[in-house]
């Protein structure tokens, strides 16, 4: 039995659990039968909304071989603190797999890394976009802004001057409460619910997102991307996402913003590939 360890949350987001879910798609689609553990509910409900059948929250990192039995294999996407517990799975678990916290992160017990730029057979490509982004899809004529499904710390209240000179439709987040949404709609064209994210990345023209996951599901679609990048972004570097062509504007910087929206002659075919499997597989 192979689980998978989505670290997700009202303070996170749901980068991880996206990841996942196309990771677990394309697995199910080969006949390997895999577990999403997530930390809430609503990390869960998202998950099946994705296409993930089933779910299990746990608390922390900590807790995955209370569900996970010896012998099993795991896969852990997390930023968190594991607390020495990594050296315990890598012993009881068949086969353990971790996504890089950085370029310079490096196997400690023997596990293997998902890297942003795996060169070589110790490692396994972490760059995982649902399929569906790939399909072929026509455009609408809008600039989406989606921070990410979390703001606990009311980021965009607090850049308000940023939001009003600038023309965007906000895709809201899955963690955002119902008052927060009546101070966000003073800033928006227009408010678009959290179940159209699919289908809204695939088809708005010009995309703003601070999610680094959604950057790259957005370029896979044929948008022309913006990365705002801000403090504990660090799901993908930002060197990274140069590479395929999607522009990175440091905080919020209008004028860098509104530069790239008005250049679309740099918009660049995507480069990204769909995931491989096989190496998971094989091992398995």
């Amino acid at each position: 039995m192979l689980f998978y360890y989505a670290n997700s949350g009202h303070k996170i987001g749901l980068e991880r659990v996206r990841r996942g879910a196309a990771l677990l798609k394309r697995l199910a689609s080969n006949g390997v039968e895999a577990q999403l553990l997530v930390n809430d509910f609503r990390a869960g409900l998202v998950a099946k909304e994705l296409g993930v059948k089933e779910y299990v929250t746990i608390e922390t990192i900590q807790d995955i071989d209370a569900i996970a039995e010896v012998g099993n294999s795991i896969i852990i996407d997390s930023s968190e603190d594991d607390h020495g517990r990594l050296v315990k799975y890598c012993s009881d678990f068949k086969n353990v797999w971790r996504f890089e916290h950085d370029s310079s992160d490096r196997s400690v017990y023997g596990e293997t890394l998902f890297r942003s730029e795996c060169k070589d057979e110790d490692c396994i490509n972490a760059v995982i976009v649902d399929d569906d982004y790939f399909e072929e899809t026509q455009k609408e004529e809008r600039t989406l802004f989606f921070l990410d499904d979390a703001d606990y710390d009311k980021i965009i209240l607090n850049n308000e001057s940023f939001f009003k000179v600038l023309n965007m439709e906000l895709l809201l987040g899955n963690y955002f409460f119902v008052k927060y949404e009546d101070d966000l709609a003073k800033l928006f064209s227009t408010l678009h619910e959290p179940e159209e994210y699919m289908d809204l990345i695939k088809s708005s023209s010009h995309i703003v997102t601070a999610s680094a996951q959604t950057a790259l599901e957005a370029k896979v679609s044929g948008a022309k991307v913006i990365y705002l990048h801000l403090p504990n972004n660090d799901l993908y570097s930002v060197e990274y996402l140069k590479t395929h062509g999607i522009d990175i504007v440091n905080g919020f910087n209008t004028e860098e913003v509104v530069k790239y929206l008005k250049n679309d002659t740099q918009i660049t075919k995507n480069t990204i590939e769909r995931f491989n499997e096989q190496k998971i597989i094989s091992i398995l």
